[in-house]
C-alpha cells in the first residue's frame, strides 16, 4: 500500500485523470529559506563584479596537520561590522576525496538562546555522517601545503600529490584541480550564505535585506521576513526555536555541460536547468522526502527519497560532489555557454554547469570527488557510504504484489494459478489489510486464519512472503506494541516533549523513533518468531510510508519542530528518518532466531545516502500510463549512479488500469529493473499475469522466463555492485564516457558487464525502436542473432512479443536455460554460456555464485570465474578470479556442493566460417591430479540473410559437461 488514499475520493479516482495535489507541497517561494537564498543569488548576480561577499578566511588561522586543514571563516555582518566565526575544516582523504565542513562557532558552543522554551539541541546537526558514512575517512598525512599568499593557500593531495585545492581567502572559495585544470569550484559566484544565530530584533538596517547602500542593491537576509522566525503551511506553524539557520553555496563545474544524480525526481537523467527558459524548469530540484500522491512527470518536485550526490560529466572526465545534509534541500542549476573560438576548427563553445545548493539547517558538509572516470566516482562514493547489499537470490527474481491479497486462501490461489501456467515467481506480498485492524505484528484471524499453512505452501516451491510494516503504530489501548512504545519512551516527540500523535492508516498513530538505540533494540525483539506469531523463516519485510507519511501533517509529513532522540529537531534529520527505520528492520531480520543469521530483504520507499546497504527501493506511486513507464528508466538509472542500484518501479503502474499492451510492455521493461515487482492499487482490477489472456499471458511469461534465464548474469552484476559500487544497470555515458553524442541518452542501458544492451518499448503501438550504438563493434539480436554494426542509431523491429535486446560482441553471458517455477528450484541447474564474439573473435565474461542466502560468502563460500575466448589459440577457458589465499571450511564445503553442477551447452554467436568443418572440440578439465581430456559435439549454423537482415553464423557445443567451479579449456581446432 502506498500513498495517501481516502475512501471518499474513490469515485473521483475512477473517473478523472490522476494529478498531484500541488497545494499540499511547497514551492521554493513558499519555503522561507529557499526564497531567501534565491533572492540572495539574484541580488548578487545583479551586482556582478561589484558584489563584495561577506565571507573571508583569515590567512593566519590556516593550519595543516596530518591531512587536515583548519581555519576560521569570518562573516561580516552589517550594521556594526560584527564578525561571525565559522570554523572550517578541509579533510584530505587517502582516497583522493576531499571533505569540506563549515560550522558556526556560537551554535557549536551552545551560546545561543532558544525561543518558546524549546528543548531542542542548540548545535547545528552534526550526526548525518553517523548514518550515511561507513568508511573512507582516513586522512592523507602526505598532503602538504604549497604556495601561500595573502590571497590564497594551495594544498597538494591525492595520488602522488597530483591534485590541488586552491583555497581563496577573500571571499572564501576553493578551486579543485586535477591535471592542472580546475574541475570543481566552491563559491565562484559568491553565494555562500550561512544564516547565523541572532536574537529576533527589528534593526533599522537589516542584514540580508535587499537594502540600498550608495544606490546599489545588496544581497542580505531580510530581517523583516516573518519566515525567519516561524513559518506556516498547510495549517501547521513551524516555531523555529533556533531562528534562521540555513546554509547555501554555489558549486560550479567548469566545462561540464551535463550533471546527473540527486535522486529522486521524475525527470531526465541529465538534469535540467531550473531558472526558466525553453525546456527548463522554473523551480529548483527539491530534496525533502515526502509521500507525493500521484506524482507528475518531468518535474523537479520532491519525491520519496533523497540522495544529495551529483556527478558532472564531459568527454573522458567525471567529477562529483556529495552534499551531506539531511534537512530540506533545494538545488538550482544554470548553465553558461561560451562561444567557440572561430580560429579553432571543429571545437564547440565551453559550457559551465553552475549549481546552487540550499539546506534549511545543519552543517555545510561537502565531499568532492575528482574521478576521473565514472567507475572511480561510484567506487569512491561507495567506500564512504557503503556499497549496495548483496541480496538473497530470490530478491532479484520476480515479486507478485497488490494492495491487497485479501485472505490466506487468496494467496494460495494466486500461487496455484501461477504454477498451473508455469509462470515463474519467487515472492508474494501482503499489504496492510493482512493485519488485525492495521495493528502491525498481527494477522487478521478472520481473513488470515492460517498464515503458517499459507507459508508452508509457498515453501514447497522455495517461495517467500513479504509483509508490510510501517513506522506508524496504532494508538489503541491494549495493543501491546503501542503500550510498550509509550511505556518505554521510544516514540517521536512533539515540540513540547510529549509523544507525537498524528494520523495515518490506522487513524490515530505514534511513530517509533529509530534514531534511538533503545528503540532499535526493542524493534528487533518484535520480529522474533515467538513475538510475531504466524511468520516463518520465509517471511521478509516491506517498509513503506517511512518519509514519514503523516496524513494530517504539513506536506503530508511530520512537523519540523518535532523532537527525536537526543533532542534533535525533525527538520535536521528529515531525509535520514526513513533510513533509520529500515536500519532497525534490517537489524531485526538478521537474526530472528538465535544463532540463525541470514541476509535480510527489506524494501523501502524513503531513502538517503547509505540506504543501499540495507535493501531495495522502488519509485513509489506511479500510474498506469505510458509516460510513467518511460520515466521509470531514467529514474532507476539515476538511482544507480547515485549509489543505490537495487531499484525498481511498480510494473503495470500503481494507480489505474493499464491496457493489455501497456501491461505487457511494462513486464518486458520490468524484466530489466534490478528490483522487479508487479504491484497495483486496491481500486484497480486484478492483473496477475494469468488474467491478461492470450497472447498477453504467454508474452508476459516469456519476459519473466528471460529474467530467470539471466539470473546468473544479474547476480554477478549485483555482486560487482556490492564490492565496487558499479551500477547494476548502466547508462550510456557510464559505459562510453568519451561518446558526447550519448551523454544524455536515458532510454536504453547496459546490464552489468554482460554487454547486454536493452531498449524497452515505452510507446503505445510501437512496432520498432531506434537503438543507439556507440562503437564499431558488432552487436547481435539476443533472440535471432541479427547483426547490427556501425556507430549511430539502428532501427530494430519490436512487435509486441519482441524485447529489443542486443549482445555487444566481445562478451560471454552466463545463464540457466531450464524453466523453473522459482529461482530456488534452479539452484543445482546446469549453465549455458553465450559467447558473443567480437570482430576479432574474442570475448570475456564472468560468473559469481554463492549459496544465495547466507553470509558464508564473506568466509569464502563462493566461486568467481572468468571466461575468456582467445582468438589466436581458438580456445575458450575458465579461470579462477577468487583470491587463492581465501581458504576456509565454508569455501571448501561450498565448492564441494557444486561438484555436480556443469555447463550443459555453449552458444557461440558470430562463429567464424572455418568452424563449419569442425564436428567436435577438445575439452580439457583441470583437477588436483592434472588435466583430463575429452571431446564434445559441435554444430555449426551458417549466416543467413543479407544486408541489414543478416543473421550471424553461430555454433553450439553440446554437453561439454565442464564443472562450473573448475578451470577448463575448450579448443576449437
Amino acid at each position: 500500500m502506498d500513498g495517501v488514499f481516502l475512501p471518499v475520493i474513490l469515485p473521483f479516482l475512477s473517473h478523472s485523470p490522476f494529478t498531484v495535489k500541488h497545494e499540499n507541497f511547497k514551492t521554493c517561494n513558499q519555503s522561507g529559506f529557499c526564497k531567501r537564498n534565491r533572492a540572495y543569488a539574484d541580488a548578487a548576480g545583479a551586482l556582478g563584479s561589484s558584489w563584495e561577499a561577506p565571507y573571508s578566511l583569515a590567512p593566519d588561522s590556516v593550519q595543516l596537520e596530518n591531512g587536515q586543514l583548519t581555519g576560521i571563516i569570518s562573516k561580516t555582518v552589517i550594521p556594526g561590522n560584527e564578525l561571525v566565526r565559522l570554523p572550517v575544516t578541509v579533510a584530505l582523504l587517502q582516497s583522493g576525496t576531499v571533505r569540506v565542513t563549515v560550522d558556526e562557532e556560537r551554535r557549536q558552543k551552545g551560546e545561543i538562546e532558544l525561543r518558546h522554551g524549546s528543548q531542542a539541541r542548540k548545535e547545528r546537526y552534526n550526526e548525518a555522517a553517523k548514518w550515511a558514512i561507513v568508511g573512507g575517512l582516513e586522512l592523507d598525512p602526505a598532503a602538504k601545503l604549497g604556495e601561500q599568499t595573502a590571497t590564497y593557500t594551495v594544498v597538494h593531495y591525492g595520488p602522488d600529490q597530483s591534485y590541488e585545492a586552491v583555497i581563496r581567502h577573500k571571499p572564501f572559495g576553493v578551486d579543485f584541480k586535477r591535471d592542472g585544470k580546475v574541475h570543481v569550484v566552491f563559491n565562484e559566484r559568491n553565494l555562500l550564505n550561512v544564516e547565523h544565530w541572532r536574537a529576533k530584533a527589528e534593526p533599522e538596517i537589516k542584514e540580508g535585506d535587499a537594502a540600498t547602500e550608495g544606490g546599489e542593491t545588496k544581497p542580505a537576509d531580510n530581517e523583516s521576513d516573518a519566515t525567519l522566525w516561524e513559518e506556516s503551511f498547510g495549517g501547521n506553524t513551524d516555531t523555529k526555536p533556533r531562528g534562521p539557520e540555513s546554509v547555501a553555496m554555489d558549486i560550479t563545474f567548469p566545462d561540464y555541460a551535463h550533471v546527473f544524480g540527486i535522486p529522486e525526481h521524475a525527470g531526465p537523467l541529465s538534469l535540467r536547468e531550473t531558472r526558466g527558459g525553453d525546456g527548463n524548469y522554473n523551480e529548483p530540484y527539491r530534496m525533502y522526502n515526502a509521500d507525493v500522491f500521484e506524482y507528475e512527470m518531468d518535474s523537479p518536485m520532491t519525491l520519496y527519497g533523497s540522495i544529495p550526490f551529483m556527478q558532472a560529466h564531459r568527454k573522458d572526465s567525471t567529477v562529483a560532489v556529495f552534499w551531506l545534509n539531511a534537512a530540506e534541500t533545494w538545488v538550482d542549476i544554470v548553465k553558461s555557454r561560451g562561444s567557440a573560438n572561430p580560429l579553432s576548427l571543429g571545437t564547440s563553445g565551453k559550457t559551465d554547469s553552475h549549481t546552487h545548493w540550499m539546506s534549511e539547517s545543519g552543517l555545510l558538509d561537502i565531499f568532492v570527488f575528482l574521478g576521473p572516470t565514472p567507475q572511480a566516482i561510484t567506487k569512491a562514493y561507495g567506500e564512504l557510504t557503503g556499497f549496495t547489499q548483496l541480496p538473497q537470490q530470490f530478491a532479484i527474481a520476480y515479486h507478485q504484489c497488490r494492495w491487497n491479497y485479501v485472505t490466506d486462501e487468496d494467496v494460495r490461489d494466486v500461487d496455484r494459478k501461477m504454477d498451473k501456467l508455469k509462470i515463474p515467481y519467487d515472492v508474494i506480498w501482503l499489504d496492510i489489510e493482512y493485519t488485525d485492524g492495521k495493528k502491525y505484528f498481527t494477522f487478521d484471524s478472520h481473513t488470515f486464519g492460517d498464515p503458517l499453512g499459507m507459508q508452508e505452501q509457498l515453501d514447497q516451491r522455495n517461495r517467500k512472503l513479504v509483509a508490510i510494516i510501517d513506522p506508524h503504530i496504532k494508538n489503541e489501548a491494549g495493543y501491546h506494541v503501542v503500550d510498550e512504545l509509550k511505556s518505554k519512551g521510544l516514540g517521536v516527540l512533539n515540540k513540547d516533549g510529549q509523544i507525537y500523535e498524528g494520523w495515518c492508516w490506522p487513524g490515530s498513530s505514534h511513530w517509533v523513533d529509530c534514531f534511538n538505540p533503545a528503540a532499535i533494540t526493542w524493534w528487533k525483539g518484535l520480529f522474533k518468531y515467538e513475538a510475531w506469531l504466524g511468520t516463518s523463516s520465509n517471511t521478509f519485510l516491506w517498509n513503506d510510508m517511512n518519509e514519514p507519511s503523516v496524513f494530517n501533517g504539513p506536506e503530508t509529513t511530520m512537523p519540523k519542530d518535532n523532537l527525536h532522540h537526543d533532542n534533535w529537531e525533525h527538520r535536521d534529520v528529515h531525509n535520514i528518518n526513513g533510513m533509520t527505520f529500515v536500519n532497525a528492520t534490517y537489524q531485526a531480520l538478521l537474526e530472528r532466531k538465535k544463532g540463525v543469521v541470514r541476509r535480510p530483504f527489506v524494501l523501502t520507499r524513503s531513502f538517503y545516502a547509505g540506504s543501499q546497504r540495507m535493501g531495495a527501493m522502488w519509485t513509489g506511486d506511479n500510474q498506469a500510463s505510458w509516460d510513467h513507464l518511460a520515466a521509470s528508466i531514467p529514474m532507476i538509472l539515476s538511482n544507480g549512479i547515485a549509489g543505490f542500484p537495487f531499484a525498481g518501479a511498480d510494473v503495470g503502474g500503481f494507480f489505474g488500469n493499464p491496457s493489455k499492451e501497456l501491461l505487457t510492455r511494462w513486464y518486458q521493461t520490468g524484466a530489466f529493473y534490478p528490483f522487479f515487482r508487479g504491484h497495483a492499487h486496491i481500486d484497480t482490477r486484478r492483473r496477475e499475469p494469468y488474467l491478461a489472456g492470450e497472447p498477453y499471458t504467454s508474452i508476459i511469461t516469456q519476459a519473466l522466463r528471460l529474467r530467470y534465464q539471466l539470473l546468473p548474469a544479474w547476480y554477478t552484476a549485483f555482486h560487482q555492485a556490492s564490492v565496487d559500487g558499479t551500477p547494476i544497470v548502466r547508462p550510456h555515458y557510464y559505459v562510453f564516457p568519451a561518446d558526447e553524442a550519448g551523454f544524455a541518452i536515458d532510454d536504453q542501458f547496459y546490464i552489468g558487464a554482460t554487454g547486454l544492451l536493452a531498449k524497452p518499448v515505452v510507446t503505445e503501438g510501437a512496432e520498432s525502436v531506434d537503438i543507439f550504438i556507440a562503437d564499431e563493434e558488432q552487436y547481435f539480436d539476443y533472440s535471432d542473432y541479427t547483426i547490427y554494426s556501425g556507430r549511430g542509431r539502428k532501427t530494430m523491429a519490436a512487435a509486441l512479443d519482441k524485447i529489443p535486446l542486443l549482445m555487444q560482441g566481445g562478451h560471454i553471458i552466463p545463464r540457466r536455460d531450464r524453466p523453473r517455477r522459482s529461482s530456488g528450484l534452479m539452484r543445482w541447474d546446469p549453465f549455458t554460456l553465450v559467447v558473443a564474439l567480437s570482430k576479432q573473435g574474442t570475448a570475456e565474461g564472468s560468473l559469481y555464485l554463492d549459496d544465495g542466502e547466507s553470509f558464508e560468502h564473506e568466509a569464502g563460500a563462493f566461486i568467481h570465474r572468468r571466461f575468456s575466448m582467445d582468438a589466436p589459440a581458438q580456445t575458450l577457458s575458465s579461470t579462477d578470479l577468487k583470491d587463492a589465499s581465501i581458504t576456509s571450511k565454508q569455501s571448501t564445503a561450498y565448492e564441494a556442493s557444486l561438484k555436480g553442477v556443469h555447463v550443459e551447452k555453449i552458444l557461440l554467436v558470430g562463429a567464424p566460417s572455418h568452424w563449419s568443418e569442425l564436428r567436435t572440440v577438445r575439452v580439457l578439465v583441470e583437477d588436483k591430479t592434472g588435466k583430463t581430456e575429452s571431446t564434445a559435439q559441435l554444430e555449426y549454423h551458417p549466416a543467413t540473410g543479407s544486408g541489414k537482415a543478416t543473421k550471424a553464423a553461430w555454433a553450439i557445443v553440446r554437453a561439454p559437461n565442464v564443472p562450473i567451479a573448475s578451470s577448463w579449456e575448450i579448443v576449437f581446432t
